[in-house]
């Protein structure tokens, strides 16, 4: 992992000075552009992988179904996470890269914002809804399709700027 910027005032900032939880005030932050992306890869069997990838199974409508349902969690992110804060999103995108050989698809979710906290919790509840709609939509054959290293890559703006992982 490497980062480019070190956070020296490490602490879990939805707790209080007594370990209540509390929503962060960011009322007194400026707004900034921010950006985050997320990845998570589905791993299927390879009969599995095989319909998925089949012409005649439609595999961009399993994506493109994947696709706007993570633009739609991004959008409600504050709805399922009890601290999050809601924001304006300015865009959500959701791409995959599929490896044949793996059999896994993975999803990328990337979200960006011109407001006062990041946007990493919504490309985290992006990425992770896209890779349960492939899996709801792929489980009729194989109900051991895994969800796996679902993680943040990268992240922009802010106090804190720019915080980047390796792969």
């Amino acid at each position: 992992m490497s980062t480019t910027t070190e956070n020296t005032d490490l602490h879990l900032s939805h707790l209080d000075e007594d370990g209540k939880v509390q929503m962060v005030d960011v009322s007194h932050k400026s707004a900034t552009s921010r950006s985050a992306t997320a990845r998570a890869v589905v791993r299927l069997s390879p009969a599995a992988y095989q319909l998925l990838s089949a012409q005649h199974n439609a595999k961009g409508e399993v994506l493109n179904t994947a696709r706007v349902a993570g633009v739609l969690a991004a959008k409600r992110c504050a709805e399922l996470i009890p601290m999050c804060h809601s924001l304006p999103l300015d865009f959500v995108g959701i791409d995959f890269e599929s490896d044949a050989a793996a059999g896994t698809i993975a999803v990328l979710a990337t979200c960006r914002t011109r407001y006062t906290t990041g946007v990493e919790m919504e490309a985290m509840t992006a990425c992770s809804i896209a890779a349960l709609t492939i899996y709801d939509m792929c489980k009729a054959a194989d109900k051991g399709i895994v969800i796996e290293q679902t993680r943040l890559l990268e992240k922009t703006g802010g106090k804190s700027g720019t915080w980047t992982t390796q792969l």
